[in-house]
C-alpha cells in the first residue's frame, strides 16, 4: 500500500513462469482510492532493469543501469483500451474488495531475460550486479510529473523459466592423453544420466578410466562449475565451484576403473562466495543458484544481461616426480542444464474465504 493510502496493489504471485511456448501474464489489481485521487490518473508500469555496481553513480558519463524493457498502461480511469478477460485470481480479487478494484494486465515480451543477480562479498555488500523485474503502480496528473514515493507502491516480482519438456540425449564425454614413457594414453569418459537436472536434485556422474599409460591414478575430483558472463557494461566473467566430491580412490597403471559419484549443487553451501548467480532475489524469501541461461530463437546475448552456464568436471589425478608440486590431472567437462521442474498443476490457488491484506509493508516505497 502506499504511503497516502491513495493505492494498494495485489498480484496474483510472486514468480512468474517462462514456459517456453508461453510466459505468464503479471496479473494484478489496484485498490483506489478515488475520493483521493480526485482529478489524477492512476498508472501501473511492469519494467526489466540492468543494475551494475552500486546504485546512481555514474562512470564515463554512464549510470550502471539500464533498462531492458518498460510499459506503463493507465488503469484508473480506464480507457478500454488494456480491456481483457480477468483471471481466475483477478476475479476472486474484485470480488472480495469490490467496487474500488481496478484490474490490469502486462504480457511479458518474447525476448527479455529471466531474473538473475550476482551474489555481492560480504565484504562490499552495495555492489552488485542484477537483472530485475518491478511493478509499479502510481498516482500523477500526467505521465511527466515526477512519481512521488508517498503516492507509489513498487513490487518485485521474479520472471523464471521451467525446464523444457524434451531433452537431448544422455551427456557423455571421452577424453585421453599421452604421458612421456607411455606407449599407450589414459582414456577418461564422464557421463551424466540425463541432460536436465532440478534446483536440489543430486547429480550422478558416472566416471569411466582405461588406464593403459604407465602412469598411476593417485585421486578423483568431481565437481560442478558456474560459468556466468554478464555481457552489459563490463563482460565479466565469473567461474566458481558450487560443489565438490574429491576421493583418494587408486588406478594403477594398466587397470580398469568404474564408479559413480553423487554431488549437490546448493545455494546454501555457498553463500559466502563472491560472483555466484542466483535467481533473482525477493525480500525475506530464500532463492537457489541461477537456472541455465537458454536463448530463445531471435534473441540476442546482450539483451539478456547476463548468461549462466554449468559444467560437471571430472578429473583423474596423477603425481609428478616432485608429488602434488608436479602433478596433472586428466579432465573430462560435462555440460547440463539446471533448472526448476515444470510441476503438472501451476494454478494459482486463492481460497474464497481467505483474507486479503495490504501489499507487503517492505515492498512500500
Amino acid at each position: 500500500m502506499s504511503r497516502d493510502k491513495s493505492i494498494a496493489a495485489y498480484l496474483s504471485k510472486r514468480d512468474f513462469v517462462d514456459h517456453g511456448s508461453h510466459i505468464d501474464p503479471v496479473d494484478g489489481v489496484l485498490l483506489v482510492d478515488t475520493g483521493y485521487v480526485k482529478e489524477r490518473k492512476i498508472y501501473c508500469r511492469l519494467s526489466c532493469t540492468f543494475h551494475y555496481g552500486p546504485e546512481d553513480i555514474e562512470m564515463i558519463g554512464q549510470a550502471f543501469k539500464r533498462d531492458l524493457y518498460i510499459t506503463t498502461i493507465q488503469v484508473y480511469p480506464p480507457t478500454g483500451e488494456q480491456a481483457k478477460p480477468l483471471t481466475k485470481a483477478q476475479e476472486r480479487l474484485v470480488r472480495k474488495i469490490g467496487d474500488k478494484a481496478v484490474p490490469f494486465c502486462f504480457e511479458f515480451p518474447n525476448h527479455l531475460p529471466c531474473s538473475v543477480s550476482l551474489q555481492p562479498a560480504p565484504s562490499d555488500p552495495e555492489k552488485f550486479c542484477s537483472v530485475d523485474f518491478e511493478v509499479t503502480a502510481f498516482c500523477v496528473s500526467n505521465l511527466e510529473e515526477k512519481i512521488h514515493k508517498r503516492s507509489s507502491v513498487r513490487l518485485t516480482i521474479r520472471k523464471i523459466q521451467f525446464a523444457p519438456d524434451q531433452t537431448g540425449q544422455k551427456p557423455t564425454v571421452h577424453t585421453s592423453k599421452h604421458f612421456v614413457m607411455s606407449d599407450q594414453p589414459l582414456h577418461l569418459t564422464a557421463s551424466l544420466n540425463k541432460e536436465v537436472f532440478y534446483h536440489g536434485e543430486p547429480i550422478s556422474v558416472h566416471i569411466e578410466v582405461n588406464n593403459s599409460s604407465k602412469k598411476d591414478v593417485k585421486g578423483i575430483k568431481v565437481s560442478v562449475e558456474q560459468a556466468t558472463n554478464v555481457v552489459l557494461y563490463s563482460n565479466d566473467k565469473y567461474t566458481e565451484q558450487v560443489a565438490v566430491e574429491e576421493t583418494n580412490d587408486q588406478i594403477a597403471a594398466g587397470s580398469k576403473f568404474s564408479k559413480t559419484f553423487t554431488i549437490l549443487p546448493l545455494i546454501a553451501n555457498n553463500c559466502d562466495k563472491h560472483g555466484i548467480a542466483i535467481d533473482g532475489r525477493i525480500k525475506q524469501e530464500d532463492t537457489n543458484l541461477a537456472s541455465s541461461t537458454i536463448l530463445k530463437e531471435g534473441t540476442t546475448k546482450e539483451v539478456q544481461g547476463i548468461l549462466v552456464s554449468y559444467t560437471v568436471k571430472a578429473s583423474v589425478i596423477i603425481p609428478g616426480l616432485l608429488g602434488d608440486i608436479t602433478a596433472s590431472d586428466v579432465t573430462a567437462e560435462v555440460p547440463f542444464l539446471l533448472m526448476h521442474p515444470n510441476p503438472e498443476d501451476d494454478d494459482i490457488a486463492i481460497e474464497d474465504d481467505a483474507e486479503t491484506s495490504p501489499a507487503d509493508p517492505d515492498d512500500d516505497e
